[in-house]
């Protein structure tokens, strides 16, 4: 197996990509934080307009809904480490394209292998159909367990979709966020 490279290293490594053409607009490159040794690897898309301002992942709207969500869990955002796919800007939030997904995501596979985490929550449907190599949507996988080589991969709703449909969406994040409460806890005691 390769070694692990130290995630600061990693991150100041990343400064200098130029593996696609978003780093011409990015602000600030929007690696991860968290403990990098952390149990729990939250993954999400690529970083918004808030985000790109200011070099963090999930800090907008959608990030106090996944901080709030974390707590559900038993968690707070210094428990976890938190990244996307992509660590700069799409321009007007447009989705990914295959060719940055490409281009950006071994940098989340050596920040995979630097963390190795004991479970993956994917955030919405990129991050879970690159995590999981499926074509399969979000709403047919979250809620349950999914394996990926030695990671337990966790699949929910994005915050920021969870937002646009409150009434039915942020109900089943909420649930989906108990459950992964209990299964670490239930790891805990059994692990």
């Amino acid at each position: 197996m390769a070694e692990q490279i130290p995630l600061q290293d990693l991150q100041a490594s990343a400064q200098s990509c130029r593996r696609c053409p978003l780093w011409e607009g990015r602000t600030n490159l929007v690696f991860g934080v968290g403990d990098a040794n952390a149990r729990v690897l939250v993954v999400g898309e690529a970083p918004g307009a808030d985000e790109d301002a200011q070099g963090e992942p999930f800090v907008g709207r959608s990030g106090q809904l996944l901080t709030q969500m974390l707590g559900v869990a038993g968690l707070s955002r210094d428990q976890v480490y938190i990244a996307n796919i992509l660590k700069c800007r799409p321009p007007g939030n447009r989705n990914p394209l295959p060719e940055e997904i490409e281009a950006c995501t071994p940098w989340l596979r050596e920040q995979t292998r630097s963390i190795d985490p004991e479970y993956i929550v994917t955030v919405g449907n990129f991050a879970t159909q690159f995590i999981l190599k499926t074509d399969m949507g979000v709403t047919k996988l979250r809620g349950r367990i999914h394996q990926a080589g030695r990671f337990k991969v966790y699949p929910v709703f994005h915050p920021a979709y969870a937002l646009r449909n409150r009434n039915s969406v942020l109900p089943q994040l909420e649930q989906d966020f108990r459950l992964l409460g209990e299964l670490l806890s239930q790891d805990s005691v059994t692990g």
